[in-house]
Parts: structure tokens; sequence; C-alpha cells
């Protein structure tokens, strides 16, 4: 996909505060500090479209980017942060669902996963919830590049088991070199229905 326009929208947390549901929207969930922000900013071509931490729990919104002013993609909060206020904790489930379960034109869900870490029981929640709602994943697996070959491919192996998904449909990324940016749009673009000559 080629970037020309990347521009934030709004932050919303409840949906009488959502934009107008024009375009058809690519939401991004996952753990705390999975890569979320940098996956995003790599998509979006853009250094600091969403800003990043190092300190997890940071996204505490739904925060809604316009690309090419054909699609949005759509930044949910992070789950799973321990450390987190209790009550902040509470807010994030209900939130999210709300989200998942209410928007009419959410097309379709990227599912982060920490290539090093066995998916949690939030990321297996997470899975139940985009079939409960008819919602396609799409799966990518971050920070490839801190793995070695063999690791990975081991890896892959361990995640696919958890989540009972092909191998096939995990897909790697890398901030750090930007690999697999390429493949993910085109998982992207193929659920949404967006012309392939588009890349």
């Amino acid at each position: 996909m080629d970037v020309h326009q990347a521009v934030f929208i709004k932050s919303a947390v409840k949906p009488k505060d959502f934009p107008p549901a024009e375009l058809p929207e690519v939401a991004f969930v996952g753990r705390s500090n999975v890569g979320k922000s940098s996956l995003i900013n790599v998509l979006a071509g853009r250094k600091a479209l969403v800003r990043t931490s190092s300190t997890p729990g940071r996204t505490q919104l739904i925060n809604f980017f316009d690309i090419n002013g054909i699609l949005t993609l759509v930044d949910l909060p992070g789950y799973g942060y321990a450390k987190a206020p209790p009550e902040l904790r509470k807010q994030w489930g209900p939130m999210i669902e709300t989200y998942l379960a209410k928007r009419e034109n959410l097309r379709a869900v990227v599912l982060i996963l920490d290539i090093r870490r066995i998916p949690s029981d939030g990321d297996l929640d997470m899975l139940g919830w985009l079939e409960r709602y008819d919602i396609p994943p799409i799966i990518v697996m971050t920070k490839c590049d801190k793995l070695s070959k063999t690791e990975r491919a081991k890896q892959t192996t361990l995640i696919s088991a958890a989540i009972k998904r092909d191998k096939s449909m995990l897909l790697p990324f890398s901030a750090l070199s930007r690999d697999g940016r390429d493949g993910i749009w085109q998982e992207i673009k193929r659920q949404l229905g967006l012309p392939g000559e588009q890349s």
C-alpha cells in the first residue's frame, strides 16, 4: 500500500463519540507492549503517527486514523498489563468488546502477538471474541528480528498450536527492518476487497 495520507482523526471511549462509520475499519489489538504502535506506524509509513511508549498500558483510548481517505486504522487499548490500576483494567475489556460488537463498519482485526511469547489467556479470549462476532482475524507476530531463523520457526509452530490456527495464517513482522509490511497490507486489502494495484 502506497500511503500518501495518514491522519489522526480522534480518540474516543464510547460509541457515541466514534467518528461517522463511513469508511471500512481495521482495528489493531494485542497485549500491552506487544509492538502495536510501531506496527501501525510502519504500515502508515510515519514515524510518529501513533505514540510509542516503553510504559505498557499507555494507550487507554480508542484512536482512529484515516489512511488515504479510503479506510480507517483503529488503535485499541492494549490488554493484560498487570500493573495498571484495577479500575482502568476493568474499563479496557468492556471498551474493546463494545467496539467489536457494535461497530458496523469494522471489517477486520489485526491481532498482534509477540513471537517470543506463547499466547496468553487474553490473546485466546480475544480470538474467542472475534469468532463470536464473526470478525476475521489477521494474526501478526511482531519482534521477529529478535529471534534467529530456527527460533522463529520453532515459536511459529508453538503459537500455531496454541491458537489452533494453521502456520500459514501467522504473518511475521519486524518494526526494525520493516519486513512483513507488504504481506500485512496485502492481507488487509484482501479482507477489505481493496484493489491490489494500490500496493
